[in-house]
């Protein structure tokens, strides 16, 4: 076989881009095939249409490229190695016929951008929206997923988290099966559909999450083993066979996850990632690909100048993976932390059953308020072993939580939401204690207006044995818990339609009660420097059927002064259904006034009073003013609030008026 010299203007490691790179008269293409012997080019039409034979390059670790005259975008192609018929090409950038389909070249340069002045968003000024293209709208597409973008703004969202895109097979999918890491899945509108949903959301100021899948790859059109050591049989995750990131080949592996985090971020312009289940990437190196992947993330932002960042998801509650390099951590910009939607659901459900064992009437909030890790060095009775880190010294802007989220819902074998679970009244708590953390919070889609939909498992496969696979799979899962039954017919279509918002909700009771609620919650966010994650100090103090937070901003110079007059705010949680007394901690002497509270009438609630606090004080809802005093001789240090409620107070600066 031919073999191609490498020129001195080009480097094999980083080397030439994977894929199709255009140039003016076609294009250059270079695959990663290290132990094919033959691999031709496989063009279906247009004007390079053909079998074109790649010459394998000196020194590049089983690389073959070409330089095609007449390849242009819009072309489908594949590669055929040794003789095969045609396969997708690994970078794929589309998918129009389907994951088993040619790939299709694109010209990212085509598409008109106008977001270059914008410069991403702070960690602590993340409040994120967790949506599923497919079931967000009636549509399912990117294009009507952007229309419904000014409504969450509106309600104070400022950055989407898209579950995964990647190509997956058929139309409906949550995204995790996906098979083609760089290529847009196409019932949703494909390539340019994501860039217009991209720019929609910039142009509102609206970050884009993408949550990305490093761990696994889908079983149904998975070709990735016919050109090289994609996985290992080292390592097994729950999913499927484990990625090689630490193997034979394993250098052109990690590019290739490596290379799709940049491609998000570069050809998409999206602002951060979201790395499914981290704990699922095996790799023993003496250099963690997350780490090196945090590397090449954040010199790419610094390069675009604007913030590029990744969220992790872990289960392995250590703060080794957002501590920076150098104190020995992967430097990955924050990361869910699950105990604290744990603690939260298991109080307000009452449901002991599998994990929430560990968390029913053993942590409470204000535990998970202090260190978002409660399984900490502590022994964990579900797992049966010691468990966790402790994480109190990590800022808090590092954490993302949530009361909902695609897995705590959807992975219940009938899908119910919190809605469907407890009293409104703690529908109500449950958005207080996500919205009022210390930590930069998630809600998922229609949670702010109580949707009542079910969030479904489902799936679009054509293999039969996978698909009856994947049935038997759910029916195990859920076989210990007798409540639940058989689950839904995952293959069904009628799951996937289930699964849809009922958009008409939000605007009709207790729907539109519910999402003057959240709306409040995130300008109160706005609105209260102390409430900034990370840029207060925090007294916290509870036990089970009670929390109090005490807020006080770090002093930080000339933004301190401008805001020295307001600078403290002080949250109240009744998590029982009793009314109840409350304790003030000392530390929050002087006059308070209530700021908001989730009992109003405004929010479906019985309404609020105008007593200040004495230990009479009536028992719906909290007072309006707030006097607490440290001598001895003081009315009562407590606030009394109605059954599930939370309240926050800020300093009443006006005395006996208000604003």
């Amino acid at each position: 076989m031919q073999m191609l010299e490498i020129p001195p203007d080009i480097h094999v490691e980083p080397g030439v881009a994977r894929g199709v790179t255009l140039n003016g008269e076609g294009a250059l293409v270079s695959v990663w095939a290290p132990a094919a012997r033959e691999v031709l080019l496989h063009v279906a039409g247009g004007a390079a249409r053909g079998d074109h034979p790649m010459k394998k390059v000196v020194g590049g670790r089983g690389v073959f490229v070409l330089d095609l005259p007449g390849l242009r975008a819009g072309d489908r192609y594949g590669f055929r190695v040794d003789g095969s018929d045609p396969l997708p090409d690994p970078v794929s950038r589309a998918q129009p016929d389907g994951v088993h389909g040619l790939s299709q070249v694109v010209d990212a340069s085509a598409f008109t951008w106008d977001d270059a002045h914008w410069p991403g968003l702070a960690l602590a000024d993340f409040l994120i929206y967790e949506i599923h293209v497919g079931t967000f709208t009636p549509e399912g597409t990117f294009d009507a997923a952007a229309a419904r973008l000014p409504e969450l703004l509106a309600m104070g969202v400022t950055a989407v988290e898209v579950m995964p895109i990647a190509s997956f097979p058929g139309r409906r999918n949550w995204g995790y099966d996906g098979v083609h890491l760089y290529a847009p899945q196409e019932s949703y509108g494909g390539p340019e559909g994501f860039r217009r949903f991209v720019r929609s959301a910039h142009a509102l100021g609206i970050a884009v999450v993408l949550d990305v899948v490093y761990n696994h790859v889908g079983p149904e059109g998975n070709y990735l083993d016919r050109f090289g050591p994609y996985f290992t049989d080292v390592y097994r995750t729950p999913w499927g066979r484990a990625v090689n990131y630490d193997g034979r080949g394993s250098d052109e592996v990690r590019r290739w996850a490596r290379e799709n985090a940049l491609h998000w971020i570069t050809e998409y312009h999206v602002d951060a990632l979201r790395l499914d289940a981290v704990h699922g990437i095996y790799d023993f190196g003496a250099v963690a690909f997350l780490e090196e992947l945090s590397d090449a993330v954040h010199e790419l932002g610094r390069r675009l100048n604007r913030k590029a960042q990744l969220f992790a998801e872990s289960d392995l509650n250590d703060p080794r993976l957002v501590r920076p390099p150098e104190q020995g951590g992967y430097g990955v910009d924050a990361q869910w932390a699950d105990d604290t939607h744990h603690t939260i659901h298991a109080l307000l459900t009452g449901e002991s059953s599998g994990y929430y064992v560990d968390y029913h009437g053993v942590a409470t909030i204000a535990d998970v308020y202090r260190d978002p890790f409660f399984y900490a060095r502590r022994y964990s009775p579900f797992r049966g072993r010691t468990h966790g880190r402790p994480a109190g010294d990590v800022p808090k802007r590092r954490f993302v939580v949530s009361a909902q989220n695609h897995d705590q819902v959807g992975n219940r074998a009938e899908g119910e939401r919190l809605s469907t679970l407890v009293s409104p009244e703690k529908l109500r708590l449950a958005a207080a204690l996500v919205l009022l953390s210390p930590y930069v919070p998630m809600l998922f889609m229609g949670e702010e207006y109580g949707e009542t939909t079910p969030f479904l498992y489902f799936t679009d496969h054509s293999d039969p044995t996978l698909v009856e696979a994947v049935r038997e799979g759910r029916k195990r899962e859920f076989s210990e818990i007798a409540r639940h039954g058989n689950p839904p017919d995952v293959q069904a279509e009628d799951t996937f339609q289930r699964s849809h918002l009922c958009w008409e909700r939000r605007a009709s009771e207790p729907g539109a009660s519910m999402l003057r609620l959240y709306t409040d919650l995130a300008a109160l966010r706005r609105e209260e420097p102390a409430l900034r994650p990370g840029d207060s100090q925090l007294l916290v103090a509870g036990e089970h059927d009670w929390c109090t937070v005490l807020r006080t901003m770090i002093p930080t110079g000339d933004l301190f002064d401008a805001v020295r007059e307001r600078r403290m705010v002080f949250q109240a949680f009744n998590l029982s259904a009793e009314a109840r007394d409350i304790p003030v901690p000392d530390e929050a002497a002087g006059r308070w006034r209530l700021r908001l509270c989730t009992n109003a009438a405004g929010y479906g609630g019985r309404g609020a009073t105008d007593e200040i606090i004495a230990p009479a004080a009536p028992a719906d809802d909290a007072p309006k003013r707030l006097l607490v005093e440290r001598d001895s001789g003081a009315r009562a240090r407590t606030v009394r609030l109605a059954p599930w409620s939370a309240a926050v107070y800020v300093p009443d600066l006006d005395g006996e008026g208000g604003r």
